[in-house]
């Protein structure tokens, strides 16, 4: 990515909107406009612009998730989510269920080493 990641800008929009006085999201926001062109400025850096996950920690913490172990566990869900999503359309549209070659740690370990 080049530019601000899509969904991130979703996200800022969301919070403009619903936690403009919070403030980590006030930090968050001085931390966008702040960073990128100063990275930017280095020439070092291909990509300075945040992602989504640069606010979403924000977002979760306003509405009360604050414990940030189980910020991987709802990345997790959401992820999980998608890919069922994926395979529901799949079904739907007719398309052959994946079956993935099952392999144990020895045939990986000869795979990875090129046997």
């Amino acid at each position: 990515l080049r530019k601000t990641d899509p969904r991130y800008v979703i996200l800022r929009d969301f919070a403009k909107e619903h936690l403009p006085e919070d403030k980590l999201f006030k930090l968050a926001n001085v931390c966008y406009e702040a960073i990128p062109p100063v990275l930017q400025a280095t020439g070092k850096v291909k990509n300075p612009w945040p992602n989504v996950d640069a606010l979403s920690g924000t977002c979760m913490q306003y509405y009360g998730l604050n414990q940030e172990d189980y910020y991987t566990v709802v990345f997790a869900v959401s992820r999980s989510l998608g890919c069922m999503a994926n395979l529901v359309w799949s079904r739907m549209m007719g398309l052959p269920i994946e079956r993935p070659k099952s392999m144990d740690l020895e045939a990986l370990e000869k795979a990875a080493k090129g046997k």
